[in-house]
């Protein structure tokens, strides 16, 4: 039975970019087109393809990605500093994600920053990005750790300078679903930005936590192909997709055949055994 308040909810594909970061993984320039092509194929809407600023051999592979004829929108993904977005500029990107720390233990312990310098330095990035004609979004890191009403200044200077959504990143997996249910519902009556919820599987929970916070209104979901990534992973995008279509909230057509193929391919480059099995490759 679908809820009363089915809709649409879009997933960004990040196996590209949060994928990658898993240890060990190191994705070849032909693997990276490959599933570029292949998760377009499958009719994923976002891909967030890399990160311009890690170096040359990344900004190569970034600039084949852009070059194939994909109907997904292609991100790249920011830190707010200049040298991020004057990279993601050279590449030919048009779409970009800019993060930010937002919970106090980043901010404090880990930049020895303020709340107020993160807001200036965001706003300078978002401005910058703009200027270019770039559209933006904005992803507020850790902020399952961070105080509500400084995720939602973040959100209010991100809707000021025209970004698309919002990203609520639970860096360090450390939520139930319970408490991102409570979290998102709150945020969404405030937030003047559509809310996409970043989840990583620490606890593994990153599915049941994905569609806690979709249930709570969360428009947007970032997954990974077979959960890769960083620590424990992400949320896994089968298993999301097919939790979101069976309780009737996604309703994008994907190819489960391509998808499955794509599972194979991402398996074989990454040497990553399935889910609770233990294989060795010899």
């Amino acid at each position: 039975m679908k809820p009363a308040n089915s809709r649409v909810v879009d997933l960004v594909d990040t196996t590209l970019r949060d994928g990658e970061q898993a240890a060990g993984v190191v994705f070849s320039l032909e693997e990276k087109i490959t599933i570029a092509a292949t998760l377009d194929q499958a009719g994923l809407r976002y891909i967030e393809a890399g990160i311009p600023a890690m170096g040359a051999e990344e900004r190569e592979a970034l600039r084949s990605i852009l070059s194939l004829p994909l109907k997904a929108e292609l991100i790249a993904w920011n830190r707010a500093k200049r040298e991020d977005i004057e990279a993601s500029i050279a590449c030919g990107f048009s779409f970009l994600h800019i993060s930010v720390p937002s919970s106090n233990l980043h901010i404090s312990n880990k930049l020895n920053k303020t709340p107020e310098i993160v807001l200036k330095e965001l706003e300078e990035a978002l401005q910058m990005a703009r200027s270019f004609g770039c559209d933006v979004s904005v992803g507020a890191e850790d902020a399952s750790r961070a105080d509500p009403e400084y995720f939602l200044q973040i959100a209010e200077a991100a809707a000021k300078w025209g970004a698309r959504h919002i990203r609520f990143a639970d860096t360090v997996g450390c939520l139930e679903p319970l408490s991102v249910f409570r979290a998102i519902r709150y945020l969404v009556s405030r937030c003047p930005l559509p809310i996409e919820f970043h989840g990583h599987n620490d606890f593994g929970m990153a599915t049941a936590n994905t569609l806690a916070a979709v249930q709570a209104g969360a428009l947007m979901a970032s997954t990974t192909i077979r959960g890769l990534g960083e620590r424990a992973g992400n949320a896994n995008f089968q298993q999301v997709y097919h939790a979101l279509e069976r309780f009737g909230y996604y309703t994008s057509s994907i190819d489960n055949e391509i998808i499955a193929n794509l599972n194979k391919l991402v398996k074989k480059a990454a040497y990553r055994p399935p889910f609770g099995k233990m294989e060795y490759i010899h």
